[in-house]
């Protein structure tokens, strides 16, 4: 496409979620619970729409998909996209996306660091990008804090 004009845009942090939580648990016990639906199906979700379902090929490459459901009406949301990154107990990164119709809607990448703290804590780093609004980054922070509120409980209770 000779003379074309193309352009970078830097990504701006307005439509960047970053979120950072220490665990009162080992790194290889918090990243076992992110990766393994039988704990998945515990703690995953906002509080007021709980995880139902989970399919997860846990590989680069590999297919996930989850439910959650309203405790409210019984809506239920499907959410799917693809690993990218499975390096125990380090590192988790995979696409995200809202199933509409039967069908992936815009997705954003979300990557989740683990760091050893002292004390058998883990501090978790979580970064989510790039939303296609401002609005769009601020449900998904208010959904991700009672997700991770909900960890913290299902950690507690381990």
């Amino acid at each position: 496409m000779a003379g074309q004009k193309r352009s970078a845009e830097p990504v701006s942090n307005d439509r960047v979620l970053t979120i950072t939580r220490i665990f009162d648990a080992p790194r290889e016990l918090v990243f076992e619970v992110f990766t393994d639906p039988r704990h998945a199906l515990h703690w995953m979700g906002p509080r007021h729409h709980p995880m139902t379902e989970m399919e997860n090929d846990r590989r680069p490459g590999g297919k996930w998909r989850a439910c959650l459901k309203s405790v409210e009406d019984g809506t239920e949301l499907w959410q799917g996209g693809i690993n990218h990154e499975i390096i125990p107990p380090e590192r988790l990164s995979f696409t995200f996306g809202w199933e509409e119709n039967g069908e992936l809607g815009p997705e954003t990448l979300v990557t989740f660091i683990f760091t050893e703290e002292k004390g058998g804590k883990t501090l978790m780093t979580f970064r989510q990008e790039v939303f296609d609004s401002v609005e769009n980054r601020d449900g998904h922070s208010d959904g991700w804090t009672s997700t991770f509120d909900r960890l913290d409980d299902y950690l507690a209770a381990l």
